[in-house]
């Protein structure tokens, strides 16, 4: 699969073929990232696509020293199944 991954202010876009196939919707806050809403296309999940979405936005995060708040339960859900993200988590309210 030919995938390109574009940053925005709002959101990280995974293309298909010049196509926008998902977008990983955040906000930010000072140093915190809400992401709050993943989605791919009906016709092109269970292709990896929203994992290969996630894991770039969370690096993106990671670079720009920011921590997160999962409140999209797909975020939530790939951070809790890699360790390697767990850092990242906001633990502020915790």
């Amino acid at each position: 699969m030919d995938t390109t991954i574009r940053d925005h202010d709002d959101r990280f876009e995974i293309l298909l073929g010049g196509d926008v196939a998902g977008v990983a919707r955040f906000a930010d806050d000072g140093v915190t990232r809400t992401f709050f809403h993943t989605e791919v296309v009906p016709q092109l999940r269970g292709r990896g696509l929203a994992a290969e979405l996630v894991s770039h936005a969370l690096e993106n995060t990671r670079r720009a020293g920011k921590q997160i708040v999962p409140a999209c339960s797909y975020v939530a859900d790939y951070v809790r199944r890699h360790a390697e993200y767990h850092d990242l988590l906001d633990t502020t309210d915790a």
